[in-house]
């Protein structure tokens, strides 16, 4: 679920220019995105519904998976007596079946992104509120995400705390914090790409 991550960079690569239009001063802050999601109480149950969506989209890839090698076992025993006729026809099967189980891989992963998408869009839209309202209410100019800053002023991470308290979250201690779930990789994401036998050969 590592997709998203930089759409999240993108999305909260954030610029407020209204202060320094008025006052003509720079104020910096930089936040990062990933940590707030974190500390959200929508986050857990996020996390949760995304691996439960994965673990079946895994399981339905592994019947599928299974039946495929029972086949190809079949043919690998059979292929010795077998006629032309009948060869070519397994043959045409496996093919069929593998190139059945690499479609439904590639839906499963565009289904697994679609809902993390869903799920996560009420959740920025809710955090990208609270970065303006938070960026006005103490003037701040431009606002970064912390992932992409290489270089800020040393008071310009106080503003993940402001926005954490406007949207009445007490951050985790240290070392305690939850995996953000737009960051956070199921442990059971469908994948038979490196482990799909070889298409047999006429």
């Amino acid at each position: 679920m590592n997709k998203l991550k930089s759409l999240l960079v993108a999305a909260f690569l954030l610029v407020s220019v209204a202060s320094f239009a008025q006052t003509g001063t720079v104020k910096v802050g930089y936040t990062n995105a990933n940590y707030i999601i974190s500390q959200l109480p929508e986050s857990r149950q996020i996390e949760s519904d995304l691996k439960a969506h994965s673990s079946q989209l895994e399981k339905e890839l592994q019947n599928k998976y299974k039946s495929y090698q029972e086949k190809v076992e079949a043919y690998k025993k059979g292929a010795p007596t077998m006629t032309d006729v009948v060869r070519a026809d397994r043959e045409k099967e496996l093919t069929t079946l593998q190139a059945s189980i690499e479609e439904f891989q590639r839906n499963a992963d565009a289904s697994l992104q679609k809902k993390e998408q869903a799920a996560l869009e009420p959740v920025m839209n809710k955090i990208q509120k609270s970065i303006d309202k938070v960026a006005k209410e103490n003037g701040y100019t431009h606002i970064f995400t912390a992932e992409a800053l290489l270089y800020g002023p040393e008071d310009g991470n106080t503003f993940t705390e402001l926005v954490l308290k406007d949207l009445g979250v007490t951050p985790a201690p240290k070392g305690a914090t939850g995996t953000p779930a737009a960051s956070a990789a199921p442990a059971a994401k469908p994948s038979v790409s490196s482990s799909t036998p070889a298409k047999k050969k006429k």
